[in-house]
Formats: C-alpha cells, sequence, structure tokens
C-alpha cells in the first residue's frame, strides 16, 4: 500500500510537502469574475489547488428544502432557486479551467451526487472530493471508484465506524487521501480534535490531511505538525461577504501567511536525528566549559 499519492504533478504523503487547498467553494456566489479573482488570489498566495463544489440542485436539496423561502442578495426566493443561482454550468467550468490552465494551478471540485461526477469528468480533475455530508453515500463513492481518479475523502460529522466503512468499501488505498474535519462553520477549537490526524494515519494506511473550518491560522499550522500531507481552507476575497462559509474562510492575506507558515513549519520539523550542528559549533566553542 502506498503512503504517497500524485495529485497533478506533485506527490502528496510524508517526507513531500504540504499539499494546500484553497477552497472556493460557491464562496464566488455565482459570479463567475468573483470565481477568476479568487483563483488568482489563490495563485499568488502560492496554493497548490483550488476546489469548487458541484452539485446538480434538485438531487442534493431535500424536498422539503426545496420550497422553503428565503432571503438572498438576488431577492426573496426558494432554497432550489438559490441553489441553482451559485451552480456554476459548463461555460463556466470551461472557462474555469482554461485560466487554471494558463496560469499552472490544479483545480477540482467536491461532488455532492452521480451527475456532478458526469458533469466533470470531460475536465479529467487530478481528483474528486468527498463531502463530510456524503462520506455514507455509498452509491456515490462507487461512482467515483469507476473514474479510476484520486478520492478524498472528508470526515466531518461521522463516526469511526461510518468511515471505517466507507474506506473498506473503496478498497484501493493506492487512490485514496483521508482528511480529519469537523462540519461546523466556523468550528470552535475545543470541537477541532486534532488529535484524530494522528489517529487516523495510524488506522488507515493511505495519506491523511486537514479541511479546517477554524477561524484563524494556528490550527491548520498545527496539523501538519501532527501529520497532515495536505491542509485545505475556505477560501474568500472578503469575508464579509454574503454566503454560509464565508466566515469559515480565510481571505488572499491570511493564505498568503497560512502558505508561508507551514512552509516553515516543514523545515522546522527536521528529521527527528539529534546532531549538532555547524551554526552551534561557535555557541559550543564558547559556552560549554566541561567537554
Amino acid at each position: 500500500m502506498a503512503k504517497e499519492i500524485m495529485l497533478g504533478n506533485q506527490l502528496v504523503g510524508k517526507d513531500h510537502p504540504t499539499y494546500i487547498i484553497a477552497e472556493i467553494g460557491i464562496n464566488h456566489n455565482g459570479d463567475l469574475n468573483i470565481a477568476k479573482r479568487m483563483i488568482q488570489a489563490a495563485h499568488y498566495a502560492h496554493v497548490n489547488a483550488v476546489k469548487f463544489q458541484k452539485r446538480t440542485p434538485k438531487i442534493c436539496v431535500p424536498l422539503e428544502e426545496q420550497t422553503r423561502m428565503r432571503e438572498t442578495p438576488w431577492g426573496y426566493m426558494t432554497y432550489l432557486e438559490y441553489r441553482e443561482r451559485v451552480e456554476f454550468g459548463e461555460d463556466e467550468y470551461k472557462e474555469i479551467d482554461q485560466l487554471c490552465k494558463e496560469i499552472g494551478i490544479d483545480w477540482f471540485a467536491s461532488v455532492w451526487d452521480e451527475e456532478a461526477i458526469d458533469f466533470l469528468e470531460p475536465f479529467q480533475p487530478i481528483a474528486y472530493k468527498v463531502p463530510s455530508a456524503s462520506l455514507t453515500d455509498h452509491s456515490l463513492l462507487e461512482k467515483l471508484l469507476s473514474t479510476g481518479r484520486p478520492i478524498i475523502l472528508s470526515t466531518g460529522m461521522s463516526t469511526m465506524e461510518q468511515i471505517q466503512a466507507s474506506v473498506k468499501l473503496i478498497g484501493d488505498m493506492d487512490r485514496l487521501i483521508i482528511t480529519h474535519a469537523t462540519s461546523a462553520y466556523p468550528c470552535n477549537p475545543n470541537e477541532l480534535n486534532l488529535r484524530m490526524i494522528p489517529r487516523l494515519i495510524e488506522e488507515f494506511d493511505c495519506p491523511v490531511g486537514y479541511s479546517g473550518h477554524e477561524v484563524g491560522l494556528i490550527p491548520s499550522v498545527v496539523s501538519v505538525s501532527l501529520g497532515a500531507c495536505l491542509v485545505e481552507r475556505h477560501f474568500t476575497l472578503d469575508r464579509a461577504m454574503w454566503g454560509t462559509d464565508q466566515a469559515a474562510s480565510v481571505e488572499p492575506q491570511g493564505m498568503e501567511k497560512l502558505v508561508k507558515y507551514i512552509r516553515v513549519t516543514e523545515e522546522a520539523l527536521g528529521d527527528g536525528v539529534k546532531k549538532v550542528y555547524d551554526d552551534e559549533l561557535p555557541s559550543l566553542q564558547k559556552l560549554r566549559r566541561v567537554k
């Protein structure tokens, strides 16, 4: 079984640089120009990939929720109308694909239903993300297996038994990355439970990452020190924008800092072998009295 997986042109796993994902999700609010600005900002922050969310609203929105009315920036509309309003179609994704190829950044999406997989497959995404809400959707997992692409499985709002069942169904650990997550937006620090990262590493023979929904950057950086080889954070141009995910998102300057902090952490972790470094020798000669 492999502890490393190729995403795009980069190996993800132990002893490789952390793969950092800026999740655009639906923070673009259905505006392609905003999505393009977010892709450019994420590229400037030196993340490895941007991620979107793809749904078929009539399938994903429960029947009892479809006709529920809600206030939106575009007026008073049903929840189903809202979900369709923020969903990108083929034309938008063609432009997204073209821009990402032009500037050299990976992109892929979370898929919430089987039709979404069929929609995205012609774009040949580097991977598919299984959102936490769909971890128990075994039909969706079987459909993803048929694509032959890597699968990133998010584990929020799930028990270990549910995670184990889904991992067993997937079976091919050479194609699987598991991400620890807590599905609250934003998530309180006392529910982040970062110690689950080494637990998942011990339990499953595949790379393990972290999908963070907290406010701030510290837990995401700490996740790397606990063994996360992939870090995903929701991304936005402005946390004051309308949308349920904005409050748990990182703005462009914050994403730049997060990437920098993760890279410094990787250097600082070292190899775990105690040695006397060259930069210590002057202090050793000057300060150690008993040799």
